[in-house]
Order: C-alpha cells, then structure tokens, then sequence
C-alpha cells in the first residue's frame, strides 16, 4: 500500500476534475479524496496498491479532456501521516 498527497494546477477546477478523478479512482481500486484549493488547484489523497496509484497519478497529468493540466506534484505519504484509513473515494469541498 502507497499513499500519495497530489497537487494539479492548471485549468483544473470547473472542468469536472475532482469528478473524473473519483469515477477513475473508484475503477483502479484507488481510496482517499480530491478537493478544490482556493489557489485554482485540485488536491488529491491517493491510497492503494503502487501500481493503481501511479496509473491514476499518470492520468491526472492530462485530466478530463476539458482540463489543461501545467503540473503535478507528488508527495508520498506514510500512514502515520495520512493519518485516515479510507474505505471509498470521495470529493471532499
């Protein structure tokens, strides 16, 4: 188990993102949540099996096809600093 904190910037909030993010976490098999920054960002908190959490790290560098994605920062987590056991993928506000 890996748990990554993700920042998007770009033109990533109004385009459906955090929604795309969820239906793609959910279908990887991803837990954790995906917010809006009041900076213009999406924030994200991936956990689950390495190779499910890259392959959704890998499609938030393009996003839903309205979005225009500059960059993706990642931060590995530990658990003791995530400090939540998620069960679902949900949008956080």
């Amino acid at each position: 188990m890996v748990c990554w904190r993700v920042l998007i910037s770009g033109r990533v909030q109004g385009v459906g993102y955090r929604y795309s993010t969820r239906e793609n976490a959910i279908a990887l098999g991803v837990v954790g949540w995906v917010r809006n920054v009041p900076n213009g960002q999406v924030e994200a908190l991936l956990e689950g099996e390495s190779e499910q959490v890259n392959s959704l790290v890998k499609w938030c560098h393009s996003g839903p096809p309205a979005a225009k994605v500059t960059a993706v920062e990642t931060h590995v987590e530990t658990q003791a600093q995530a400090l939540e056991r998620f069960e679902t993928f949900e949008i956080r506000r």
